[in-house]
C-alpha cells in the first residue's frame, strides 16, 4: 500500500503505519531526540493537520527518538521575539498547533519515554499516555526561562492536575516522574524503560475490536472540553508570552 505524500514531507517526524492503519509519530533531530526548532514549530502545524484529515489513520500514536521526548529547544532559531512580525508568526503557528493536534479525530496515544521537558502539551493532548519509568514532565522554554507559560502547557496541566496544582509547577518548574505523573492520573501506565512504544502499540491494536465510528466518536467526545479551552485561551496566552518575550529581550539590551 502506498504511503501518503505527507510521510516523508518532514524531515524531523518519522510516520510508520501498519496494515491495521495505526500511525506512529517519532519525532527526531538526524535520528536522535529532538532539539525543538522555529522550524519545527511551523512544519508541525501541517504534519498534525494533515495527520487530522487522513481517515486511513485508524489511532495515532506520538513518540519521541533516543530515548527522549523533546528535551530542549533553540531559542535563537526564532529570531528576534521582540518584533511583533516575528511574534505574529509564533503566535499563529502555536495556536494551529494544538488546534490541528485536538483535530485528530481517532484515538491518539502518547509514547514517552526520557524527557517531555518541551511543548509537553502536544503529548497531554493524547487520550492515554504510556511512560517509561524514567520518563519525566517539565516546562523549561516558560517562567524558567522568563517568559509566561501561555502556548496552551498551562491550559493543559490545569486540565489534568487543576489549576492550583497547574500554577505551581509553571512557577516552579521541576521534572515531573512518571510515577507522580500516574499518581495524578496523568500517566495512565508506567512500564519498563523502552517498552513504552511496543506498550501503546499494544494497547492501539486491542482498540480495533470497536468499529471505526465507535473510535472516531469516542475521541470527538473526549477531545471536545479540551478544544473549547484551547480557543478560548491559547491565542489569548500566546499574546501575552509575546509581551513577556519583547520585555525580556529588553531586559538583556538593557544590561548589555
Amino acid at each position: 500500500m502506498t504511503s501518503p505524500a505527507y510521510f516523508t514531507r518532514y524531515p524531523t517526524i518519522r510516520f510508520t503505519r501498519e496494515a491495521d492503519g495505526i500511525l506512529t509519530m517519532a519525532l527526531h533531530s538526524d535520528g536522535g531526540p529532538l532539539t525543538f526548532t522555529a522550524a519545527d514549530h511551523e512544519a508541525f502545524v501541517d504534519a498534525f493537520y494533515e495527520v487530522s484529515r487522513d481517515r486511513a489513520n485508524s489511532v495515532v500514536i506520538l513518540t519521541g527518538t533516543g530515548g527522549d521526548f523533546i528535551p530542549a529547544i533553540d531559542f535563537s532559531s526564532f529570531g528576534d521575539v521582540s518584533d511583533p512580525d516575528v511574534w505574529s508568526k509564533v503566535h499563529d503557528e502555536g495556536t494551529q498547533i494544538l488546534e490541528n493536534i485536538a483535530n485528530i479525530r481517532v484515538p491518539m496515544i502518547f509514547a514517552l519515554e526520557g524527557r517531555a521537558h518541551v511543548h509537553a502539551e502536544y503529548g497531554l493532548l493524547a487520550n492515554l499516555i504510556v511512560a517509561g519509568a524514567g520518563a519525566s514532565f517539565n516546562d523549561l522554554p516558560h517562567f524558567a526561562g522568563g517568559i509566561v507559560p501561555g502556548d496552551g502547557v498551562y491550559t493543559l496541566w490545569s486540565h489534568w492536575v487543576g489549576p492550583g496544582r497547574a500554577q505551581a509547577m509553571m512557577l516552579d518548574p521541576k521534572p515531573l516522574s512518571a510515577s507522580d505523573a500516574a499518581a495524578l492520573g496523568v500517566v495512565a501506565e508506567v512500564v519498563a524503560d523502552g517498552t513504552a512504544l511496543a506498550r501503546a502499540q499494544e494497547i492501539a491494536r486491542s482498540w480495533l475490536t470497536r468499529t471505526a465510528v465507535t473510535r472516531r466518536n469516542t475521541r470527538i467526545h473526549f477531545i471536545q472540553p479540551i478544544k473549547e479551552r484551547i480557543v478560548r485561551e491559547v491565542g489569548y496566552g500566546m499574546a501575552l508570552e509575546g509581551a513577556s518575550a519583547a520585555a525580556l529581550v529588553k531586559s538583556f539590551r538593557n544590561a548589555a
